[in-house]
């Protein structure tokens, strides 16, 4: 097990020959077992080094070094994809199943096939649903408009999976399934950057892949996990971004005589970071997400001012004495300029088929009801009506009052409150039930002992961020605000739990956090370790062995309370005892 906790890094204490001599105090405490924390050199604060596993795993596996080190070197990347095969399977198997129009489906798969066949969606008439599933060849595409208040990108992407395996349950949630799978190795590379340890980040991927809301949004062609998806995809680019930016800092310091590297306000202060196409990259992610759906926007902003900390950051570290305008001169209209206006463009650029169609809902509004509009001469006709579609799409967002079984306030999203429940189907005569029924349910709920314990460890990023300064747990902290707290802002809005699959990640990737300080340091790598002081250390020892048994357990009950729920995530039919079984709170039914 490898901790997230700064001991992992290398470093020179105050008794090191590069430090300072130890006060006499210091030499004291050292008679009764005491060691100062090292401390971390400069190189490693920029740039920290990846967690290798203790020489004692190979030995006891009698694993020659030269095996175990091209083991560590491919674990890099085949642990996150065992992981991400193991997501796979869970989310591939009987996709198609139930065969069933379920909840939302009922706008975005037909929303879909209508956008990748004609460029626009169409207004399809009521109680079409048994008919495309039935004969799908049957049913034609309307050419009449249809008015839609979602952006385009979601639907093309289902519309894809469609025209690849045909208008059936199967073809509108294939895409989704690809995208939700994906994801699950976006975040173990993440993660193992995050906290620079292959096994963390194999653990949140794992985390992520056995978490029932992102299982059934995975499973389902409904908009909010392609957001999700980019999101996370953005947030990746802006890690590997920081990572670059903090090397060329590395890179440009100076090196004393004795080969280490040393601060320096002029470089920190003056030094341009050059091109930075990971950033771009997030820009592109960032305009795909809310190129989806609208709440992207918040994540653009929380995003854009997390990176822009980052390199406040990383100049601070290099020596600068004024970070914030070192920063404010040489960093920040670069970095707006990579997001905000390559998102704004790319959500543009989404809408293509509606512009170049000439058919879509309000397409022609500049033309007939705007053309006496002051702007008429500013701006082309396809710019302004796309203006007025998107106030009036704002307008039927906000006004969106109307109540709804499955609504829920955001308040109780992380204890699960209120899950949607998609899909419910009752079957009569069920012998295995003492009621005499059988209950099929597809319910939008996370895997309950995964998002309590989330609850704990967002408890523990918030105070790691706070009192320790950890970069780590504020980037994870960020993502969970963006993606969670302007809903708050909405709360006499009709609003779901499953929005909340926007920052899934970020809770497992909290509770990874709080899961590897208890696991707590590798052999070797505490401060004894690092000088050389020990090499048997039982209370260390004891330490790790009772920490790495109670990450297991936790991690085995997650895994166990994830199939315990698996009929309810996959429409399994089951007798009515064991569904009421599973209906822990009463808000659930």
């Amino acid at each position: 097990m490898t901790s997230t906790a700064p001991e992992t890094q290398r470093g020179h204490d105050a008794g090191d020959p590069l430090g300072e001599q130890p006060t006499s105090w210091q030499r004291r405490l050292r008679r009764f077992g005491h060691v100062p924390r090292p401390e971390t050199s400069l190189r490693d604060r920029l740039d920290p080094p990846y967690t290798r596993p203790g020489r004692q795993v190979w030995s006891v596996l009698a694993i020659p070094p030269h095996v175990a080190d091209r083991l560590v070197r491919w674990s890099a990347w085949g642990g996150p994809l065992l992981v991400t095969l193991v997501a796979g399977l869970l989310r591939f198997w009987k996709l198609d199943q139930p065969h069933a129009v379920i909840f939302d489906e009922t706008y975005y798969a037909k929303d879909a096939w209508a956008l990748v066949n004609q460029g626009y969606e169409g207004s399809w008439p009521k109680d079409v649903d048994k008919q495309i599933l039935n004969d799908p060849s049957s049913v034609p595409i309307p050419t009449d408009p249809g008015y839609v208040v979602h952006p385009p990108v979601g639907k093309w992407i289902i519309g894809f999976g469609e025209q690849l395996f045909g208008f059936t349950p199967f073809g509108w949630r294939f895409m989704v399934a690809v995208l939700g799978t994906i994801s699950v190795l976006l975040l173990c590379r993440i993660g193992r950057r995050l906290f620079r340890s292959t096994f963390l980040g194999c653990l949140a991927g794992l985390l992520l892949a056995v978490d029932g809301l992102h299982f059934v949004m995975s499973r389902t062609a409904l908009l909010d996990l392609i957001v999700m998806f980019f999101v996370l995809a953005a947030f990746g680019c802006l890690v590997v971004d920081r990572d670059h930016a903090r090397r060329r800092l590395a890179a440009a310091l100076p090196v004393d005589e004795e080969g280490v590297l040393r601060p320096d306000a002029r470089v920190a202060e003056t030094l341009r970071l050059g091109w930075r196409p990971w950033r771009l990259a997030a820009g592109v992610m960032l305009g795909l997400a809310f190129a989806t759906k609208w709440n992207g926007l918040y994540v653009l902003a929380a995003f854009g001012l997390m990176t822009v900390l980052w390199d406040v950051g990383a100049r601070r570290t290099a020596g600068a004495v004024h970070p914030y305008q070192a920063v404010l001169r040489r960093d920040l209209i670069p970095a707006f300029a990579s997001t905000v206006p390559v998102a704004i463009v790319t959500y543009i650029v989404s809408w293509t088929g509606w512009i170049v169609t000439d058919k879509g809902y309000y397409r022609n509004w500049a033309a007939t009801e705007g053309k006496d509009s002051s702007w008429s001469w500013l701006f082309p006709d396809w710019l302004r009506s796309l203006w007025h579609y998107e106030n009036q799409v704002y307008d039927f967002h906000v006004g969106l009052t109307s109540g709804h079984t499955y609504e829920s306030n955001p308040w109780s999203w992380l204890v699960l409150g209120r899950p949607v429940s998609y899909f419910y189907e009752e079957q009569t005569g069920c012998a295995e039930s003492s009621t005499g029924k059988c209950a099929a349910e597809v319910l939008a709920i996370g895997t309950p002992l995964l998002w309590w314990l989330a609850c704990f460890a967002l408890a523990y990023v918030v105070w790691r961020w706070f009192f320790r300064r950890d970069w780590r747990a504020g980037a994870i902290a960020c993502g969970v605000v963006a993606g969670w707290l302007p809903w708050f802002f909405y709360q006499e809005r009709t609003i779901f739990l499953f929005y909340a699959v926007v920052f899934v990640p970020f809770l497992c990737l909290a509770v990874t956090m709080m899961l590897g300080a208890i696991a707590g340091p590798a052999a070797g790598t505490g401060a004894r370790a690092e000088l050389g002081l020990t090499t048997h250390d039982p209370t260390g020892e004891r330490r790790r062995t009772l920490g790495a048994i109670a990450v297991g357990v936790l991690v085995l009950l997650i895994i166990w309370n994830f199939i315990y729920f698996w009929p309810l995530y996959t429409g399994t039919q089951i007798p009515e005892d064991l569904w009421r079984d599973r209906m822990w709170l009463d808000t659930w039914v």
